[in-house]
């Protein structure tokens, strides 16, 4: 039996800390943590922290706080990937077939996204786990 079948394999680092990274959000309610490792194939993987343990190999230290320092370099390497990691692909394309004239009044005008993603998600009803609870404390939640 191979034994790193269960682990999400990746020749490139940078792509293995995205996944990381994503799979740390979606199951933070879980509180499973995932975090990488050098992979079978002198590769990258990514694997639960219990799975790492169990194998007596410790996370690499590689993954940020956040994407609020991005570089260009990294968002040409995740656009150019014919292979995206799902939550990228969705990313890049919703803001792949936005209309031109639309994302350059968004820069030129300083539209706060992050504001309007706050507003439409306290207009749906849930809290940062995706759990409902109503509408007027989603708004306390979110609109902060």
């Amino acid at each position: 039996m191979n034994p790193y079948n269960y682990l999400d394999e990746f020749d490139s680092e940078q792509k293995a800390i995205d996944h990381a990274i994503y799979l740390n959000f979606k199951y933070r309610i879980a509180n499973i943590t995932f975090g990488i490792i050098h992979g079978p194939e002198d590769n990258w993987a990514v694997c639960e922290e219990a799975t790492a343990q169990e194998m007596e190999m410790p996370f690499l230290n590689n993954l940020p706080k956040d994407y609020s320092e991005i570089t260009y370099r990294h968002l040409d390497s995740i656009r150019q990937d014919e292979d995206p990691l799902p939550h990228w692909e969705s990313i890049t394309g919703m803001l792949a077939v936005m209309d031109g004239e639309i994302l350059r009044f968004i820069l030129n005008n300083r539209v706060p996204l992050d504001r309007l993603i706050r507003h439409e998600l306290a207009l749906r009803g849930f809290d940062e786990n995706h759990r409902w609870c109503g509408f007027d404390k989603a708004r306390d939640i979110w609109l902060k």
